[in-house]
């Protein structure tokens, strides 16, 4: 049975990037496990939870359409992921999503990516970048949010001004993505010409 071999997978996946890589590519060779594979991630005070994360985030990276039919259970249930090891990947898969609409335009993103979604993203991002979450998170985050924020126009202020504000507590990693974010959102947009 799938449901049991996926358990089992995910019981003995190692932090290996081999590993999770494995594991993703069963999932994607069996797509209709990926609603119990996010089951597992929202079973958030239980250890498989973040390892069920490590391996969404592979499949996400090599299929993020796969996710599209999930969308509302995954928006829905961001706030109740809390453990770094879980964190990092769901983080990182806003990111992704984040990118696939407002950079990449893929429509079958953007016609799923709803305003109900982008709440709920722009809503984890925040508490993600002022919490006490590792940089990964923090960085990914505030990606999310740079994007969200050429639609949404309140946040990219917002965005400055905790970046500008918090920039100094943090490591060399959150400083970079910090510099590089802070110089696209203090240089005014080129206009479009038609």
């Amino acid at each position: 049975m799938k449901s049991e071999a996926l358990f089992k997978k995910l019981e003995h996946i190692k932090a290996y990037r081999q590993s999770r890589l494995e594991v993703a590519q069963w999932v994607l060779s069996h797509p209709e496990t990926l609603p119990e594979l996010l089951q597992y991630c929202y079973q958030v005070e239980d250890e498989i939870s973040f390892r069920a994360s490590w391996v969404l985030e592979f499949v996400c990276m090599e299929e993020l359409s796969l996710l599209i039919p999930h969308f509302d259970l995954f928006f829905e249930s961001l706030p109740r992921v809390k453990k770094d090891q879980a964190l990092r990947p769901i983080a990182k898969i806003c990111e992704m999503i984040a990118v696939a609409n407002y950079k990449n335009r893929e429509p079958k993103i953007t016609a799923a990516f709803t305003n109900r979604h982008k709440e709920q993203m722009t809503s984890c991002c925040f508490d993600w970048l002022l919490g006490n979450e590792k940089v990964a998170c923090k960085v990914y985050a505030m990606s999310g949010l740079y994007y969200l924020g050429t639609e949404f126009r309140w946040i990219h202020p917002e965005l400055l001004r905790i970046l500008t504000d918090n920039m100094h507590a943090h490591s060399a990693a959150y400083r970079a993505r910090g510099k590089h974010l802070l110089k696209k959102l203090q240089t005014p947009p080129r206009k479009r010409s038609h």
